[in-house]
């Protein structure tokens, strides 16, 4: 019981510590990359198609009140985390840092395995089809070809919902931190 309470708490501690814990990254991030042209290009190339993924993905989820399992919830369970992976991947290659790398990998395991436990206990409890979706549907890495599981699902996407969901915010954060990585690229290589 000890055990379960304590991954409960971290759950909860991971979910509202993640968005902050970014912003700190960032200038962890900011300081220490060392981009070349041709990184930052593969790097930009890699974080935009994780942006993309994560739009997407949030035009398809209509969150409490429909289990999403077309779209790209037919490949995975969590596509907006697994852009948020691609994303990471990409400034990772940006970067050209062991250590950004390192750092970008346990916070993924640290933050995202706790916040994706606590809402697959979540989706468990509100939604009975749940359990056959998740043994269908991998929880990150995605299928080749999509599940087929009936009737069910959200449809089609939606542009309400990607606005709803506001999730322009990456591309808008994505495309900030290119243009810092631009500028300390100019900077350095005068």
């Amino acid at each position: 019981m000890g055990e379960a309470k304590q991954g409960m708490n971290w759950q909860k501690i991971a979910k509202r510590v993640r968005i902050p814990l970014g912003f700190a990254f960032a200038i962890f991030y900011i300081w220490f990359s060392h981009p070349t042209r041709t990184l930052l290009i593969a790097g930009a190339a890699v974080a935009l198609l994780g942006v993309w993924i994560r739009a997407y993905a949030s035009g398809y989820v209509n969150k409490n009140e429909r289990l999403a399992c077309t779209g790209p919830y037919a490949f995975t369970r969590n596509p907006l985390y697994l852009g948020s992976v691609v994303i990471g991947a990409g400034f990772a290659i940006a970067a050209m840092n062991l250590w950004i790398a390192i750092a970008l990998v346990v916070m993924y395991v640290v933050i995202y395995v706790p916040v994706i436990r606590g809402e697959e206990a979540f989706l468990t409890s509100r939604f009975p089809e749940f359990a056959f979706y998740t043994e269908n549907v991998p929880r990150l890495l995605p299928r080749l070809t999509p599940a087929r599981l009936g009737s069910g699902g959200s449809g089609g996407f939606s542009r309400e919902l990607y606005l709803k969901h506001r999730e322009y915010n990456a591309l808008i954060g994505t495309l900030a931190m290119l243009c810092v990585l631009v500028v300390k690229l100019i900077r350095y290589s005068h």
